[in-house]
């Protein structure tokens, strides 16, 4: 399935039904009266977050969302049936963003199941039975109910998981993810195979925890260079980020510093999480190799890295071990941290 985690929708709440004329005239009703019911409410619009979604890729082929309407009232002081409510289903983790200069965030659904009631439908009109006083015995005036909201609206789609994978291109992200996960990551000898989040489950001593792989970082992503950091969203809530470094690479503490840098410019907290630095590849690079990029991230004031090889297995238990400690005795997935989110571009 295509994966698609922005799009922008028009959503239009019901309109209230309009309330009744409608007189009384039974036979034995002495004057009978006034019995124009009240028209029936509109439909509002509810955001709920379902599982078994991990894509926006419907609202590309439907963007416009209408609740039904209420219906009129009637005589016999007959109410109008309210309209039914739109229920707009979205995957777990989806914002809700106001289409506005700001980018203003209107709601953020973390948790199955979650509803959010985005637009309210309006009120059904007053029918004539309820004008009726004293010295209005026959009112024949009504309302026609009170027309419904629409908003055109951001949806933004931010995975949740434990741990996320960042890193230049081509640091071994998907291999690693395919090793302990059973995702199945496209893996190539050239930049930017991954140009969509992939997600995998871990398990290891019991325990499981969700892994998010996004597209390769490169200097000036923050601008908008190669994928951009568009991506970068998907490990906002993470509680742990695992920073890849080629063993490999011509110069593994650059490639540290240059994916930090972006980190930093980006915000959003992100360089503020706990990392735990990799040292990818130690079975193509050599014991020499090795040791002189960890010589050289040391000397750059990089964290003391877990050196793995996800081809031969070499370090990877001792790199699970690390992140089920990191993680803590219990956890459950990524909460979306206190604050408003960041800004960001559609485009």
């Amino acid at each position: 399935m295509h994966f698609l985690d922005q799009a922008k929708i028009y959503v239009r709440s019901g309109a209230g039904g309009p309330g009744a004329v409608g007189f009384r005239r039974e036979k034995y009703i002495e004057f009978g009266g006034p019995d124009g019911g009240d028209g029936g409410k509109g439909g509002d619009v509810v955001f709920e977050a379902v599982p078994g979604l991990n894509t926006l890729i419907d609202f590309r082929y439907t963007q416009h969302f209408r609740a039904p309407r209420g219906k009129g009232g009637a005589g016999s002081n007959k109410t109008g049936a309210g309209g039914k409510d739109l229920i707009v289903k979205v995957p777990v983790g989806t914002q809700v963003l106001a289409d506005d200069e700001d980018r203003s965030l209107i709601a953020d659904l973390t948790h199955e199941g979650q509803r959010v009631v985005l637009l309210k439908g309006g009120l059904g009109g007053r029918g004539n039975a309820s004008y009726k006083t004293s010295t209005n015995r026959a009112p024949r005036q009504h309302q026609t109910g009170e027309g419904g909201e629409e908003l055109w609206v951001w949806l933004r789609l931010k995975l949740l998981a434990d741990v996320g994978l960042v890193g230049l291109p081509n640091a071994g992200k998907s291999t690693l993810l395919n090793a302990v996960t059973n995702a199945q990551a496209k893996v190539g000898a050239y930049p930017f195979t991954t140009l969509r989040p992939q997600l995998g489950v871990v398990r290891h001593k019991g325990r499981e925890f969700v892994m998010a792989d996004i597209p390769g970082l490169i200097e000036g992503a923050a601008e908008g260079a190669g994928i951009g950091d568009r991506f970068l969203g998907h490990v906002e809530r993470t509680r742990i980020l695992l920073h890849l470094v080629d063993a490999a690479g011509e110069d593994p503490a650059g490639a540290w510093e240059t994916v930090s840098g972006e980190l930093q410019a980006y915000g959003a907290g992100l360089e503020e999480k706990t990392e735990i630095l990799v040292l990818s590849r130690i079975d193509v690079a050599g014991d020499e190799v090795v040791g002189e990029a960890k010589a050289a991230l040391k000397a750059a004031g990089a964290p003391e890295p877990v050196a793995i090889s996800a081809m031969t297995g070499a370090g990877m238990d001792a790199l699970l071990d690390t992140i089920i400690e990191r993680l803590g005795p219990e956890h459950s997935k990524a909460e979306p941290e206190e604050g408003e989110a960041r800004d960001w571009s559609p485009l």
